[in-house]
């Protein structure tokens, strides 16, 4: 699409005279290969917009990669994350090395704060709690681990059992860890006292692998390899919704819009989005040639992110459901994204053993 482009269906007939199905969605595909989809405007009208190369190199040029470093560990980088406290630009990364470290922002580097010894296997999953001063972690070796931001010291170390622990979700007040079982449930952990203290049954017996916790703490949202989404009330405990969101497995969720929406990212390559609380699917975003393995929302309420195994992130408007730009810095699969806390600045991390920052106005 080097020209400006604009198809315009408005009959109930194509131009090779196919006829159209209202349930279709029409497609707009952007300059750099991703795929918004957009709901038909009309009982027997349908659009799809491209824009125009101008616009698109002028977009381009507003995205740039502010820095890499390219081994940042040892072996593969599995999981980032960035503070959401502006105050502590604190970064987290957990790697295939067992090791987890923490990083300083300083706004043209990443200056290296501590490395977080302790899992005797890869490190999956990691998060940080609202104020930046405690972090979690989950490991192939079935432990979840806490450490304090500042000293670097693991505060507690929780053994959640064998096969019992992948991605991990730390609540808004930080004594609580949620983590996927394989037998289709939730289970929080006091970090405390490491017991379980709850576990929240997703109606399946699928393996689950995503788990995230809303912005003000009061929903869970939490995703299948039967490609199943469930979302809870955490102070019920009561489920608000299952659907069957993805084909295949569904390797992250993330809260949006002030926790109004839910993304999802699936092996089937799809992003979805659905209504937080009743579960109501309102938007696919295609564009990933592989895996889609990891979704955040940017802060700013109208953006996420997503990467993927195809070596790539794509940043995408909520609104337009069109990508806006594609990323291509990595080597090879790109497992993790996370935003700073006012979504102009992205980290990902890859199986290359390199962490990235981006800028993303």
């Amino acid at each position: 699409f080097d020209e400006y482009v604009v198809f315009e269906f408005c009959s109930q007939e194509d131009k090779r005279g196919k006829p159209l199905r209202q349930a279709e969605i029409a497609q707009a595909v952007d300059g750099n290969g991703g795929i918004g989809q957009r709901e038909p405007c009309g009982p027997v009208c349908e659009h799809v917009t491209a824009r125009d190369s101008a616009s698109q190199k002028q977009r381009a040029n507003m995205f740039r990669k502010l820095y890499s470093a390219p081994k940042a560990h040892d072996d593969g980088v599995w999981s980032v994350t960035w503070s959401n406290n502006e105050s502590k630009d604190y970064i987290v990364t957990g790697s295939v090395d067992t090791t987890v470290k923490s990083w300083y922002w300083d706004g043209t580097s990443l200056g290296s704060r501590h490395r977080m010894e302790g899992h005797r296997l890869g490190v999956i999953s990691t998060d940080i709690d609202p104020t930046g001063a405690t972090a979690v972690s989950s490991s192939i070796d079935n432990q979840i681990r806490s450490w304090d931001l500042e000293t670097g010291e693991c505060r507690a170390t929780v053994d959640a059992g064998p096969v019992n622990s992948w991605t991990v979700a730390l609540s808004t007040d930080a004594r609580f860890v949620a983590t996927g079982t394989n037998r289709g449930a939730v289970s929080f952990f006091n970090l405390e006292s490491g017991q379980n203290e709850q576990s929240l049954e997703t109606r399946g017996q699928a393996f689950i692998q995503a788990v995230k916790f809303s912005p003000d703490g009061t929903l869970l949202a939490c995703g299948g390899s039967d490609g199943f989404v469930n979302v809870f009330d955490v102070t019920t405990a009561k489920e608000l919704f299952r659907v069957q969101a993805h084909s295949m497995p569904v390797r992250s969720v993330a809260f949006a819009k002030g926790g109004q929406l839910l993304l999802t990212a699936s092996d089937d390559g799809l992003v979805k989005s659905l209504d937080a609380r009743h579960g109501t699917i309102n938007g696919t975003f295609s564009g990933h040639s592989s895996w889609a393995v990891c979704v955040v929302g940017s802060p700013d309420g109208q953006h996420f992110a997503s990467s993927s195994t195809d070596k790539t992130v794509k940043i995408w408007e909520l609104g337009t459901r069109q990508c806006v730009h594609t990323f291509q810095e990595h080597e090879n699969a790109v497992w993790s994204v996370s935003y700073n806390g006012s979504g102009n600045r992205l980290a990902s991390a890859s199986d290359d053993g390199s962490v990235n920052i981006y800028e993303c106005p």
